[in-house]
């Protein structure tokens, strides 16, 4: 089944995690990431590099950035130097990831990354009845960025520069959840594991293959596959499958804006009479 929708998104309505303008995605990470959310409103606010097109700019795949703790550090003290007067603290999780609180609601929408990347970002700028305030925000960072002494040590390095910040996941802490059937959730994702936080599932970090994860004696397990060697966890998957050692699979699947959803038991297997068609068929 298509979803359109991104991921994140995707998996917040699973867990019936309401939403206001955005999914609260930045409180339910920020909860997990050794940040004390209470009942401030939290965005994410990852550093990114904006690439210049011919007539516009467009938002680079890497987000966010890889960005050294020495330099990430000093990055969002020049930013809380300059922010801290408009009521706008950055912080910086365990896991590295950026963040943005503020005591004050704002009234924005604003576009995961996921979505916008690759294209032009003018549309995916926040929206709203405070845009003009946010945009200001972001012109702000941007400048202030732009010659900061850590950029300048990332691009003599060859690094790409942290040249704008996208702000995603607005919202407070959610309070209610529906019911979780998951006994174990397995993710390295700051997202994931706030998720399971929150909901009061068991969390544990990614394990290296398939089969630490068939020997958990779980009923219903949560995996968060890992970026690297998918196409061999697919492989382990399918084999296990077949011998019956998963009842039933259900995956979803995230590409850009949209996502598919899965569900695949040991049967569907031996249906040789269907043809393998590319995942971008099931997305049109």
């Amino acid at each position: 089944m298509q979803v359109d929708k991104p991921l994140e998104a995707l998996i917040c309505e699973q867990y019936g995690v309401q939403s206001l303008f955005d999914y609260p995605i930045a409180a339910i990470c920020a909860a997990a990431d050794g940040l004390k959310v209470n009942d401030a409103f939290w965005l994410r606010a990852d550093p990114v590099h904006l690439v210049l097109q011919r007539d516009c700019f467009s938002l680079d795949e890497s987000v966010p950035l890889q960005v050294d703790a020495a330099h990430a550090t000093s990055m969002v003290g020049s930013l809380n130097q300059h922010f801290n007067q408009d009521g706008l603290m950055f912080e910086i999780g365990e896991s590295g990831a950026w963040y943005l609180r503020t005591e004050h609601t704002p009234n924005i929408k604003t576009s995961l990354p996921s979505v916008a990347v690759g294209k032009n970002v003018h549309q995916f700028m926040p929206q709203g009845l405070e845009s003009s305030k946010w945009l200001a925000v972001l012109n702000e960072a941007q400048m202030l960025l732009f010659e900061h002494p850590a950029n300048q040590a990332r691009e003599s390095s060859g690094a790409p520069a942290v040249n704008s910040i996208w702000f995603s996941g607005g919202g407070l802490m959610p309070k209610t959840h529906l019911p979780s059937n998951i006994d174990l959730m397995l993710a390295d994702g700051i997202f994931h594991q706030g998720m399971a936080k929150w909901v009061g599932e068991a969390c544990q970090a990614l394990p290296s293959s398939l089969d630490e994860v068939l020997n958990h004696s779980v009923q219903q397990a949560r995996l968060q596959l890992p970026n690297m060697h998918t196409l061999a966890w697919f492989d382990h998957l399918l084999a296990a499958l077949k011998t019956k050692k998963i009842k039933q699979l259900t995956l979803n699947l995230g590409f850009y804006d949209k996502s598919l959803i899965v569900t695949i038991k040991p049967i569907d297997t031996y249906k040789f009479w269907r043809s393998n068609k590319p995942v971008m068929d099931y997305l049109q």
